[in-house]
């Protein structure tokens, strides 16, 4: 806050003069007063007492009287015990609004050349199946981080790696193959990604019967499994995949063709988009060529059974497999390979992966292997561990019978929006294609806050019901106080009123809310060193919250004194930019209307 730095300076030139020392900027500790007590801003006196030599009330004394004879911006003080608490000016204050009223995105940063360069994988979808209710939690935070990351002044990439090849996609390709009768997204009228899905349900259905056939003839399940005719087929389609055959291979590009269109869909509903994306199938052999090449160097060893391992017993962990006996990989193996390609393609920084907390100790090993391989971001590599989402209850049932579908639940969630607007009369006067906008905005909205408000680290519940709710820690309410204030600067410019900064007696509820729009940089910095889109979430509800509080205690429009009529749009306007920017850092669009 341009104020703070001020007063930082300020105290530094006081302890100087008063004392005869210098400090350093970190001794001067300000923070936003207690509720409570009268001021704005509390010096912490405690660190210069050996320099002052005097008691903390004294001291506290001295350094009050210095700032508010000689720093324009400290208008009165007082002192609790070691706390000196500052009035800040109005004078001060207007001249914040002014800065804040200046800057379009004021409170982040723009990137230079200069600027690291931060990579944040996330989605990681697998293509036999829709993107699900975990994914959407994962694709919401992963784009979040890179608007918060980009706000923080970094060059980002955002990027998803596609789990394109394995036994998982054969199975959907031999049950097509089998039962599909040549259907298509065309001729089925189904999005791509959930037609294979269905495929990879029926697999998993007749398999379970052979298994179970298998087990009535008197094999035991762990046998029947493995000699049920469907997955020895299917492992015969992977091999072939893995050699090459030109027909498995073609029918593997249509298929992945048909959920990459669905997929594409989903994302763009769901708002989100990846600036380059890798497939397992192209990365897993790198994987492997890596990994010999590490063992080659020493760093790996290769057992009997031609298996090949890295002992990471030194940094407490045990050995980790690389390599199976027969020379196939495993997914630490492909990370290793995407690693490698991403390293090439871009001069990476920071990588930043966006995955579940399950694989907490697949990415600690991750770091150590990329770190000894030489990847210089390897030993900083992030891991944002974020927890399960569940829903309350068991109403929405993807076509697995266990998953909450992605598109299903948007779905859902825009037409609960619809209907909500128009139980709360909020569709009145607008054409039946605003009132679908509107609703897509404010659905949409509800979903992305519900997810993003919770720490990500935690488990979370999405209660669909809750998440749209015009009052309360919700993206309605904050999308409808922005709409609020749009309306009023629109019923301000048709009375042709003035939004200057002129000299004016500043309410306590005014101040507050200039201070809290001040706040907006430091809550994405900290955003960003926590990478954290709650820290965000939770500031714009702060900020929404305390302008509601104002606008019920002061009229703006029919405020009688024009020059604090004048000042309150300005203050207005700030507040409708900051919680459109905010929300944006969280993917969220605010309406114009609702």
């Amino acid at each position: 806050m341009k104020i703070e730095r001020s007063i930082e300076r300020a105290v530094m030139a006081a302890v100087k003069e008063l004392y005869g020392q210098d400090v350093p900027q970190q001794m001067v500790q300000l923070q936003k007063t207690k509720a409570g007590f009268e001021g704005n801003l509390t010096l912490v006196v405690f660190p210069f007492l050996k320099i002052s030599k005097k008691k903390p009330e004294d001291t506290a004394q001295e350094i009050g009287g210095w700032l508010k004879a000689q720093c324009r911006e400290i208008d009165d003080f007082n002192v609790v015990k070691g706390f000196l608490n500052l009035v800040i000016s109005q004078e001060a204050w207007l001249d914040l609004l002014g800065d804040i009223d200046t800057h379009d995105h004021y409170g982040e940063k723009t990137a230079t050349d200069a600027s690291p360069l931060v990579m944040i994988e996330y989605s990681s979808p697998n293509t036999n199946k829709p993107l699900h209710l975990g994914h959407v939690r994962n694709n919401l935070l992963g784009w979040s981080l890179a608007q918060i990351m980009t706000a923080n002044g970094n060059k980002v990439v955002k990027t998803n790696i596609v789990n394109d090849r394995g036994i998982h996609i054969c199975k959907s390709m031999l049950a097509w193959l089998k039962w599909g009768n040549g259907e298509t997204p065309e001729s089925s009228g189904k999005k791509g990604d959930h037609l294979i899905g269905d495929y990879y349900v029926a697999f998993d259905k007749h398999y379970r019967e052979e298994v179970k056939e298998l087990m009535a003839q008197g094999m035991d399940e762990e046998k029947a499994k493995q000699e049920a005719p469907l997955i020895k087929e299917a492992h015969e389609m992977l091999v072939k995949w893995e050699q090459n055959d030109p027909e498995v291979r073609a029918l593997w590009e249509k298929m992945n063709s048909w959920v990459y269109a669905g997929f594409d869909e989903t994302y763009k509903k769901l708002g989100v988009a990846f600036d380059k994306i890798y497939y397992e199938s192209q990365t897993y052999l790198k994987g492997k060529a890596k990994v010999e090449e590490g063992l080659a160097k020493g760093l790996f060893e290769r057992h009997d059974d031609n298996s090949v391992w890295a002992d990471l017993t030194n940094e407490g962990l045990d050995k980790k497999l690389l390599l199976r006996s027969d020379g196939t990989s495993v997914y630490m193996t492909q990370d290793i390979g995407t690693a490698e390609m991403r390293f090439n393609d871009y001069p990476i920084d920071k990588m930043i992966y966006v995955v579940g907390n399950e694989q907490n100790y697949h990415f600690q090993v991750l770091s150590i292997l990329l770190d000894r391989l030489g990847f210089k971001w390897g030993k900083e590599l992030v891991h944002f561990s974020y927890g399960m989402v569940e829903l309350p209850n068991g109403k929405m049932k993807s076509r697995e019978g266990t998953v909450v579908d992605a598109d299903d639940l948007m779905e859902l969630m825009v037409s609960d929006a619809y209907r909500t607007s128009m139980e709360l009369g909020k569709f009145n006067d607008i054409t039946e294609e605003e009132r679908r906008e509107i609703a897509r905005i404010v659905g949409m909205g509800a979903l992305k806050y519900f997810i993003l408000k919770v720490d990500a680290r935690k488990n979370m519940l999405f209660n669909p019901e809750e998440s749209i709710d015009f009052n309360g820690n919700t993206g309605p309410f904050i999308q409808y106080t922005h709409a609020r204030i749009r309306s009023i600067l629109r019923k301000a410019a048709t009375q042709n009123c003035q939004l200057s900064i002129v000299n004016c007696q500043l309410s306590p509820k005014e101040i507050e809310l200039i201070q809290k729009m001040s706040e907006y940089s430091a809550a994405v910095e900290q955003a960003g060193k926590d990478y954290s889109p709650s820290g965000i979430a939770n500031y714009c509800y702060e900020l929404t919250k305390i302008f509601n509080q104002f606008y019920n205690d002061y009229s703006i429009l029919n405020e009688p004194d024009e020059q604090k009529k004048q000042v309150r749009l300005v203050l207005a306007k700030n507040v409708a930019k900051i919680i459109k920017n905010g929300m944006a850092l969280l993917g969220i669009e605010v309406p114009e209307r609702m």
